[in-house]
């Protein structure tokens, strides 16, 4: 018998006379005639931003094999694609191709065997496949149809046996040794000592193929396993995941990137993205694979973002499970997922007597009940700017690569992100007392976050951040005007992020509006120029265009870099509660995905608060422990309204702000913050450290009992200097 060659990896044949022996997206291929297809349709599939949503030729192959095509157009009465059909023709879900075809050579096939489907929340046409190396975003015509398609292709996964046409029988794998014997022969050796050779060589295969077969079968149970394992992967629901850099000049691309028709083609390394609120998290596909082989209990994990709002570098989990189970217990305990259940009914109020009489006044002096209030203060508003900090550690990586476009693209990125949690916020948050603080330790993001009100008249706060390689800080003054209908917020202030390598990037907010206070259902909107502005080569200019009755495509941003040129390099362009885009000026690729807002979560409340939101005001016994006696946690009407407890509630509000009306007095009086100094050059606030010192020795001086009742010796000696007439 002739020798047949084998596949390298898993002793495929390669003539392939049971299985389709294409690589991964190969247009030269087509099925073979002994796998037709069993169930056909169109599918809308997501391309890119550019070409959007696009009809193809979808088809299961029998052998556990999809196959999809381009469409090309032919009568209406056909039904089925050429090439596609066997025994009448494949089981058609949807319409009838809308009297299309598959062009005959397929633009990409997935292995079902390997493959896991989703089911978007967010549409009910849309779902998703799922595989180590990319991801189809798939829609279909009807809700009736998506589910027609996932049970088609759960039963073909189902049906499909991953070893089938893979393994040959070892005797149809045998070899010819005729020129063997030949030269043998003419060598003058005799037929025994031919027959010894033969047998040896026999033997040596034998045992060659022995190997062969039990390497392919190994690999064979690693794909067999691998759907279970992405089902684990997707849904387990930790408070730590990984979240990998999507880098331009990595190692593989980000999106199907193309001007052509050819950007279906899909290679091995390539990830087809994602444009939903349904936000998965997909890790590098050969570190994937690297680490699959090597751990087979899959050392590296990856989760859906919305279930895990706090995100964990690769890097960060090596270095924590490098540094040994004693420091790995350090990390903190699984933060909550949902607020406490209310103890009262909650009462609604007048809209119309509380309008009536605060038409044209400062809010900040306004007393609202707490109906208005979400039971979180300003303070941690600031904070919940940092939910998609992951941006930053990706903006610091590049700079280190020399990418300065990339790095200040995530910059751009981080401060339209800042805006997403806003969306259907119908409530304010509290404002804090002066020389109220909050901080924020979040170790599992690699950051942590201190803030403090440290003016009262105007209002203004101060924040620091530290994070992986770069510090963050800025102060908040917000002038605010009340109209009747709507409410504008005018943000005072700059925010600076400065990198380790000594790069500086400052931008300040944009105008926020508050619409439909009276009629109608309550929304916000941003609007204004963003400026950030960079100590080196590039800075960028955002656009929140202002919305308007008859914008059909509302809440967008568009922006661009320039370099100390002036030149354009990169644009941007996306939603501020949806997603943003760049793209690259000399790069002929289209859009990459920079940023996607994270889902809602499972158990979301009147306040609509994000899930990172939900965990700002959590407080443990051991958290209590360590806080100064400032921080907001420990408010009482806050910590009341997140309970439930309304009528306390709006009693401590009443008595605090009654305590707060002095604050003015002692600001008049020469108080100053207690972790933040006033530069005597431009007025701005910068953090003196200590605070984590202190925490570390549960050391609170010069930390007021702001909270507390407080008598009239206290009041005497909190404001040491106070003119008896003003009181």
């Amino acid at each position: 018998m002739r020798a047949r060659d084998l596949h390298p990896l898993c002793c495929l044949p390669v003539d392939c006379p049971g299985g389709w022996c294409a690589a991964a997206g190969d247009r030269s291929s087509s099925p073979p005639p002994n796998h037709p297809a069993t169930v056909a349709g169109v599918l809308h599939k997501w391309t890119n931003i550019g070409k959007g949503w696009r009809p193809r030729w979808f088809a299961i192959l029998r052998g556990g094999l999809l196959a999809y095509s381009k469409i090309r157009r032919r009568s209406a009465g056909a039904a089925a694609s050429p090439g596609l059909s066997a025994d009448g023709g494949p089981r058609l879900i949807g319409p009838a191709g809308y009297g299309a075809a598959a062009e005959d050579r397929p633009i990409g096939f997935l292995h079902l065997k390997i493959s896991s489907f989703r089911e978007s929340k967010s549409d009910d046409k849309r779902f998703y496949i799922i595989t180590p190396t990319k991801t189809l975003q798939l829609r279909t015509d009807s809700p009736k149809d998506r589910v027609a398609w996932i049970e088609a292709l759960v039963s073909a996964r189902r049906e499909s046996s991953p070893s089938e046409g893979l393994l040959c029988d070892q005797n149809d794998a045998s070899f010819s040794t005729d020129r063997l014997r030949n030269r043998m022969h003419a060598e003058g050796l005799g037929e025994e000592v031919i027959k010894d050779c033969e047998q040896i060589v026999h033997s040596e295969f034998s045992q060659y193929y022995t190997q062969m077969k039990q390497r392919c079968e190994e690999y064979l149970s690693f794909l067999g396993s691998l759907p279970q394992q992405l089902e684990v992967l997707n849904e387990q629901d930790t408070t730590r995941s990984i979240r990998p850099e999507c880098s331009c000049s990595g190692h593989g691309k980000c999106s199907e990137s193309s001007n052509t028709e050819t950007s279906d083609d899909v290679g091995y390394q390539e990830l087809d993205e994602l444009s939903d609120e349904d936000d998965y998290i997909f890790c590098d596909t050969r570190q994937s694979f690297s680490d699959s082989a090597s751990s087979p209990d899959l050392r590296m994990t990856c989760s859906n973002s919305s279930n895990d709002v706090h995100q964990v570098d690769h890097e960060f989990v090596e270095s924590i499970s490098s540094k040994g189970d004693n420091e790995c217990l350090l990390l903190p305990s699984k933060r909550r997922t949902k607020l406490p259940e209310p103890v009262e009914k909650e009462k609604g109020v007048s809209l119309w007597s509380m309008i009536k009489d605060n038409v044209g006044k400062d809010l900040t002096r306004v007393c609202l009940p707490v109906y208005f209030n979400e039971p979180i203060s300003s303070l941690q508003k600031c904070f919940e700017d940092l939910e998609y900090s992951h941006l930053l550690d990706r903006a610091y990586e590049y700079g280190l690569k020399g990418n300065s476009v990339m790095r200040i693209l995530c910059v751009a990125a981080f401060a339209v992100s800042g805006y997403a949690s806003s969306d259907g916020r119908p409530c304010k948050p509290f404002n804090p007392l002066l020389g109220e603080t909050y901080e924020a330790d979040y170790p599992e993001n690699g950051i942590r976050f201190f803030s403090e009100k440290v003016s009262h008249h105007p209002m203004v706060m101060a924040c620091h951040c530290e994070g992986r390689g770069w510090r963050f800080w800025g102060e908040s003054n917000v002038k605010s005007k009340f109209w009747g209908q709507t409410i504008q917020l005018d943000p005072v202030g700059v925010l600076t992020l400065e990198f380790d390598d000594g790069e500086i990037f400052k931008w300040s907010k944009v105008t926020t509006a508050i619409n439909n206070l009276i009629i109608g259902k309550l929304y916000c909107h941003h609007h204004g120029t963003m400026s950030i502005s960079g100590n080196r080569q590039h800075s960028c200019k955002l656009t929140f265009k202002q919305q308007s009755f008859l914008e059909r495509n509302p809440r967008q941003v568009q922006g661009f870099v320039e370099d100390t040129d002036g030149t354009k390099v990169a644009t941007l362009t996306g939603k501020w509660d949806e997603s943003m885009y760049c793209a690259v000026t000399n790069d002929k690729s289209e859009a990459t995905l920079l940023w996607e807002k994270n889902k809602p979560p499972a158990n979301p409340t009147r306040y609509n608060l994000s899930s990172f939101a939900i965990t700002l005001n959590e407080l443990t016994p051991k958290l209590k422990e360590k806080l100064p006696p400032t921080d907001s946690r420990l408010r009482p009407d806050q910590r009341h309204l997140e309970n439930g407890e309304y009528d306390k509630a709006n009693s401590e509000k009443l008595r605090l702000e009654t305590r707060q009306r002095m604050a003015r007095k002692m600001q008049d009086n020469g108080w100053k913050p207690r972790w933040f100094d006033r530069d005597t050059e431009d007025g701005t606030f910068h953090f003196t450290g200590g605070y984590w010192e202190a925490r570390e020795q549960r050391r609170w001086d010069g930390c007021r009992d702001i909270f507390g009742e407080l008598s009239d010796n206290r009041a005497s000696a909190v404001l040491p200097v106070v003119d008896s007439s003003s009181m």
